[in-house]
């Protein structure tokens, strides 16, 4: 069965979504990329296939509601935890839905509806797939059966999360796959890596 995807985002309101930028662009200009990234996000992996947008901290902000609409995705709550938790709480719910799923943020442009398929094709090869990102972390993690010691005590936004990562995999003898890695957004010195034209 062809893996569902699930993207993780939160509300692209200023002084919530992408702080980490707003030296660069200011609060209200942080959250206006913020809003680009998700419709970007939203429709490569609406042309893949099934998504589910599991939203921070509610799915009650317009641009959530009108990606549903526009798409036909499905809307769910990260609720409570750091992202390990609310990342393995999404999987869980979704593998024993479907026996597959993808996960990605809204923060790696590069990741299209392509590639979304390589690393589904990938994954059905092994127990996960990952697309690395540049900045020692990973953009996309893919799993065909619970993991939850890939979530449990993380230190997340480091530039050591892949790496711990492949320790945990080797640690919990699980077979997987890594892509070429990709960029994502979330520093100033990111802000290099996004497209012609998308800021202002």
């Amino acid at each position: 069965m062809k893996p569902h995807v699930i993207v993780m985002a939160k509300a692209p309101v200023a002084g919530f979504a992408k702080t980490r930028l707003i030296p660069a662009l200011g609060a209200e200009g942080a959250a206006a990329l913020a809003a680009t990234l998700l419709d970007v996000a939203i429709a490569q992996a609406a042309r893949y296939g099934s998504v589910d947008l599991c939203c921070a901290p509610d799915t009650h902000h317009p641009a959530f509601q009108r990606l549903a609409g526009r798409h036909g995705i499905v809307l769910s709550e990260q609720g409570e935890g750091d992202l390990g938790a609310r990342m393995s709480r999404a999987f869980e719910r979704h593998l024993a839905q479907h026996g597959a799923a993808l996960m990605i943020g809204s923060d790696a442009p590069a990741i299209d509806a392509p590639m979304l398929q390589r690393a589904a094709q990938a994954l059905s090869d092994a127990d996960a797939v990952f697309i690395p990102a540049l900045d020692g972390g990973y953009a996309l993690i893919g799993l065909r059966r619970p993991a939850p010691t890939l979530f449990t005590n993380m230190v997340w936004s480091t530039d050591r999360v892949m790496a711990q990562t492949r320790e945990r995999l080797h640690a919990a003898g699980l077979r997987y796959i890594e892509l070429p890695p990709v960029a994502d957004i979330d520093e100033p010195a990111d802000l290099q890596h996004l497209p012609p034209g998308w800021l202002p």
